[in-house]
């Protein structure tokens, strides 16, 4: 993860004091909206994705690309991907308001469903590909038929750890619950095996 660039101090561009500049963020929203961009970066995200989403959500009100633009220092290419990203994973709406002939985006504000809506469109389809990996590979190593029985039973674990995180996930994006019994359950079962020998 990529460090906080602050200047504390009297006056300068991080303080509470110094001028805001039209279409450029406030001190502490620009400050808010980079911690956000960085913790969504060390998720995996784009940080101008955080980032967006943070200045939207911080303002309350919808903004044009233009503003958004504006406001970020943002080119218009990178703000029509990062719109078109966000929106497609739910953290963003596009709306029209009567006067505008322009879209807004205003950011999702419910916080747990947005995050079920990420969950939604990218982790879950991602564990339901490692499972399918897995199947494979279990079924190429019975194939060889000289895989060592301990190394089979391993690469069932394997799969029965990412079932419970499938499990796990689709029952999150259910319920806004989260329950990973049976993920620990498999770690655990490794733990008493070993101490058992």
């Amino acid at each position: 993860m990529k460090g906080y660039l602050w200047t504390g101090g009297h006056g300068s561009p991080g303080s509470p004091d110094a001028p805001v500049i039209e279409g450029r963020l406030a001190p502490w929203e620009a400050i808010a909206v980079d911690a956000v961009g960085n913790v969504i970066e060390f998720w995996g995200f784009k940080r101008n994705q955080g980032r967006v989403w943070a200045l939207l959500y911080l303002r309350g009100e919808p903004l044009t690309a233009g503003e958004i633009e504006r406001e970020l220092d943002l080119s218009k290419g990178g703000v029509s991907m990062l719109l078109r990203d966000l929106e497609r994973w739910g953290v963003i709406q596009r709306v029209r308001l009567p006067q505008d002939t322009v879209w807004r985006y205003g950011a999702e504000t419910d916080l747990v469903r947005m995050v079920r809506h990420v969950i939604e469109e990218r982790e879950a389809g991602f564990v339901a590909r490692i499972r399918a990996d897995l199947s494979e590979a279990r079924r190429l190593a019975e194939m060889a038929g000289e895989v060592p029985s301990e190394r089979l039973e391993r690469l069932e674990k394997m799969a029965t750890l990412a079932e419970h995180v499938e499990r796990a996930l689709r029952l999150f994006i259910k319920t806004s619950r989260l329950d990973v019994s049976g993920v620990l359950a498999v770690f655990r079962d490794g733990a008493s095996r070993r101490n058992e020998r």
